[in-house]
Parts: C-alpha cells; sequence; structure tokens
C-alpha cells in the first residue's frame, strides 16, 4: 500500500516554498525513503502554476536517487480525491516520479469505483 506523506503548508510563493521545502522537509522525505517507504506518495497542497516546475524537479530526482523504490506526488486538499489517487497508484506498478493535480470534484468515482 502506498505510504502518504503530506507537505505544507508551503508560502505561496513559488520561490519561497521551494526553499522551504529543500531546507525544512526533503531531509524527512529522504530519512522516509531510506527508512523503506516504497512506494511513497507526496501530498502537496494545491497552489499556483509556478509552483508545478518545482515540485516535478523534487520527485523526479527522488525517483532517480531511489530507484527501484516508486515515488510520486499528488496535489490536493480533498481527502476522498488523494485516497482515490493513492488507490490508482498502489495498482500502477510502473508510475513513478509524477507530479498528478487532483480535482476532487468527480472523476474519481468513475475512472476508480470507491471500495
Amino acid at each position: 500500500m502506498t505510504e502518504l506523506l503530506h507537505l505544507g503548508p508551503l508560502s505561496e510563493d513559488a520561490l519561497e516554498a521551494a526553499a522551504d521545502f529543500h531546507a525544512r522537509l526533503l531531509p524527512s522525505v529522504v530519512a522516509t525513503l531510506l527508512g523503506g517507504a516504497d512506494p511513497l506518495t507526496l501530498v502537496f497542497l494545491p497552489a499556483g502554476h509556478d509552483h508545478r516546475a518545482w515540485r516535478l524537479a523534487v520527485v523526479q530526482g527522488l525517483a532517480r536517487r531511489f530507484a527501484p523504490s516508486r515515488i510520486n506526488a499528488v496535489e490536493s486538499g480533498e481527502a476522498d480525491a488523494t485516497a482515490a489517487a493513492s488507490r490508482w497508484l498502489d495498482g500502477a506498478g510502473g508510475v513513478t516520479g509524477q507530479l498528478l493535480p487532483l480535482d476532487g470534484t468527480g472523476a474519481g468515482g468513475v475512472l476508480y469505483p470507491p471500495r
């Protein structure tokens, strides 16, 4: 089962958020991976489009560094959407290094029936 690691809140400013993540949160993410979390999904709160590049770079870099462990990230503030994405990622063994923005307004139930 995918382990979820909730991160944030972070600054609305992308540069400040990236700096804060790397200084304060990245060490705990690395420790979690070194502790055997596989697969791991990072959960970011939704943010502006200017956050996408640094978040994607983080998850891709971690996926390369800790391969063959799987690591992905989602952007969501909704527990149901995060849970649906987690269930989907559990069954998607080849998916790693991805940043998935979630919209909990209806697609989850259609694409992945609730358990």
